[in-house]
C-alpha cells in the first residue's frame, strides 16, 4: 500500500523531538567543542542528561533491534527522525545515532564475536566510547584498489604497516575497525582487503596529525602511521579477503544517514532564509516582495522537496527488498543530488543575508562547506553518477539495426497491421 501518511504516534514522537532539538539540543553547539569529546567534562554534564531522555521516551539508537537497545525502526521512521534532530550538530549522538559509530555497530553486530561485542559493541552502543572507521589512505580515497597499508600473519598475530588518511574522529576513539590489504596476490582486487579492529591504545598507532574544516570546532580528521601494529587473529572481522562485503554493512545505511541529515541542515538553511526576506526592507519593500528573491525561495523549496521525496523514497524501498544491493543505484542517486542541494540552498541563504551572511556570526559559510563534505564521504559524487548511469543502462537493451526500433515509418507501418488498416 502506497501511503504518504505518517502514524499519529509516531507523528507525536517527530513533533516532540522536533522540539526537543531546537529547545534543548541545538544551543550546545554553541557551547562546546567536538560532538566525539564524550571526555569532556561538560559533555557529562550537558550531553548525558539529554540522552536519559530519550531514552527514557524509547528513542535511543533506533536503529537497531530490540534486542541491542534499540526500537528496529525502518528507514522511512529513520530517515523522518534524522531530518529532525540532524538540525543540530549534537543531535546524533542524543540520540543515539551518531556516525561513524552507527555504522561500526552495524559491523561489530554482524560480524564480531561475543567477546568483542561485550568489548567493543556493548559500551559502543551505550555512548560510553566513541570509534573510528579507517579506510582511505593518503595516495587514494576514491579507488580502494590502490590501497597498500597491509597486514602479514606472524603467528596467532597480525602485523599491520603503513599509513591511513582522514581517518575520522581516531583522537577520541577506543577503536578503529580498519581495512588493510592481507591478500597482495589475489587477481581480483576486490578481494586483497580484510577487515580488523584495532584498540587504541595498540602500540605502533601514530597519529601524525589531525585536519579540521571550516565549520568544525576541533580538528578530528587524522593522519594515521601505523608501525608494526599486531593484533590477535580473531580481531579479523569476517573472513580473508571479505573486507569490502565487510564495508557493505555499513556503506548504504550510512549514505542514507548523511542524506537524511542534509535535509536537516538544508531545511534549516531554508527556514532562515525565509525568515530573512520577510524581515529585510530595500527599495521600498520587503525583500520576499522582490521577484528574483522570490524565484530563489521558490527554486529552494521545490529542490528540498524533490530531495526529500528521493531520500522517503529510497528508504521505503530498502524497507521493502531488505537487500541495499538492489536499490544500489536509488542510494547512489540520493547520495549525488546531496551536496549540490545543501550547497544552493545553503548560498542562497549566504547571499540573501548580505554581508551578514558571510560572517562568522551566520552558519552559512560552514553549510556551505559541509556540501563539500557531503559530496565527498562515502564516495565522491562522480563515483556515484557513474554507478546511477551504468545500473541504468543496464535495464535497456541495444538494437544491432542499422537505424532505431522507433522510426516513425516503422512504427505508422506496425500500426497499421495491428488495427487492420490497409495502404
Amino acid at each position: 500500500m502506497w501511503s504518504f501518511g505518517t502514524e499519529p504516534e509516531f507523528q507525536k514522537e517527530l513533533e516532540w523531538i522536533d522540539t526537543f532539538v531546537r529547545e534543548e539540543v541545538q544551543p550546545l553547539d554553541y557551547v562546546l567543542g567536538s560532538q566525539h569529546n564524550i571526555h569532556d567534562p561538560e559533555f557529562e554534564r550537558l550531553v548525558r542528561p539529554l540522552q536519559k531522555q530519550v531514552k527514557e521516551r524509547g528513542l535511543w539508537a533506533c536503529h537497531l533491534g530490540p534486542e541491542l537497545g534499540g526500537q528496529g525502526y525502518g528507514q522511512v521512521k529513520l530517515a523522518l527522525m534524522n531530518e529532525k534532530f540532524g538540525m543540530s550538530r549534537f543531535g546524533p549522538i542524543v540520540f543515539g545515532a551518531q556516525a561513524p559509530d552507527t555504522g561500526n555497530s552495524e559491523i561489530l553486530a554482524h560480524y564480531g564475536t561475543a567477546e568483542q561485542k561485550e568489548r567493543y559493541l556493548r559500551p559502543l552502543l551505550d555512548n560510553e566510547i566513541v570509534s573510528c572507521f579507517s579506510m582511505t589512505e593518503p595516495q587514494g580515497g576514491a579507488d580502494p584498489t590502490v590501497f597498500t597499508t597491509s597486514a602479514v600473519q606472524d603467528g596467532d598475530e597480525w602485523v599491520i604497516n603503513g599509513e591511513k588518511w582522514f581517518a575520522s574522529e581516531a583522537r577520541y576513539a577506543a577503536f578503529y575497525i580498519m581495512m588493510v590489504v592481507t591478500e597482495p596476490d589475489e587477481p581480483n582486487p576486490h578481494r586483497r582487503m580484510s577487515m580488523f579492529i584495532l584498540p587504541a591504545e595498540t602500540p605502533g598507532i601514530e597519529i601524525v596529525k589531525n585536519y579540521g574544516f571550516y565549520g568544525e570546532p576541533d580538528d578530528t580528521h587524522a593522519h594515521l602511521k601505523l608501525n608494526d601494529v599486531r593484533v590477535p587473529e580473531e580481531n579479523m572481522l569476517g573472513g580473508r579477503g571479505d573486507a569490502f562485503v565487510v564495508a557493505q554493512t555499513r556503506l548504504s545505511g550510512g549514505r542514507m544517514h548523511h542524506a537524511m541529515r542534509t535535509i536537516a541542515q538544508a531545511t534549516r538553511a531554508f527556514e532562515l532564509m525565509c525568515e530573512r526576506v520577510n524581515s529585510r526592507t530595500t527599495k521600498g519593500e520587503v525583500l520576499g516582495r522582490k521577484q528574483m528573491v522570490q524565484e530563489q525561495i521558490a527554486d529552494s523549496w521545490i529542490e528540498l522537496r524533490q530531495f526529500r521525496l528521493l531520500v522517503l523514497e529510497t528508504a521505503w524501498l530498502a524497507d521493502e527488498n531488505k537487500d541495499w544491493k538492489a536499490i544500489r543505484k536509488n542510494v547512489s542517486a540520493v547520495k549525488a543530488i546531496m551536496p549540490g542541494l545543501l550547497q544552493s540552498i545553503a548560498s542562497r541563504a549566504l547571499h540573501l543575508h548580505g554581508s551578514l551572511g558571510i560572517t562568522h556570526d551566520m552558519p552559512f559559510a560552514e553549510w556551505v562547506i559541509n556540501s563539500f563534505h557531503v559530496g565527498l564521504a562515502d564516495g565522491p559524487t562522480e563515483v556515484h553518477k557513474g554507478v546511477v548511469a551504468r545500473e541504468v543502462l543496464g535495464e535497456y537493451a541495444a538494437t544491432d539495426a542499422k537505424f532505431p526500433s522507433y522510426m516513425r515509418d516503422d512504427l505508422a507501418a506496425a500500426a497499421r497491421e495491428k488495427f487492420g488498416i490497409s495502404g
